[in-house]
């Protein structure tokens, strides 16, 4: 008898998307719910899964945060949720070290943020003060 057992890990994106202040960046954004899982494959087809854990991950500044277990399965089954920061555990990553969270640049005309070096606003062309 020959028996194929593998362990492995792997990940899902839920389908589950809703806006929201990035607490990371201050940016209004949307946001990916992602599982991640251990799972046990018999013959190249998944049998069991554990050891899941749920995240979010913003997509302005891809911040990844941790989500409670039982938030995170409720979106799994399919049920509406509501997430506002506090639900949000972290950052367990995310791109702090690029300065998100203080922007380089702010316009006095129109208020858009930036961290990239522009001398004008690409939103109105005024100049940035320093």
């Amino acid at each position: 008898m020959f028996l194929m057992i593998g362990v492995t890990n792997g990940q899902k994106k839920l389908p589950f998307s809703f806006p929201m202040i990035c607490p990371n960046c201050g940016q209004y954004s949307r946001f990916e719910v992602w599982m991640t899982y251990t799972q046990l494959l018999l013959f190249f087809i998944p049998c069991f899964k554990w050891h899941k854990r749920y995240f979010v991950r913003m997509r302005c500044c891809g911040a990844v945060y941790e989500l409670d277990p039982e938030t995170g399965r409720r979106i799994a089954r399919g049920e509406e949720v509501s997430l506002t920061p506090e639900d949000l555990h972290g950052p367990v990553s995310g791109d702090n070290d690029r300065g998100y969270s203080t922007p380089r640049h702010r316009c006095p005309r129109c208020g858009y943020e930036t961290n990239e070096d522009f001398e004008y606003c690409p939103k109105c062309g005024t100049r940035f003060e320093d």
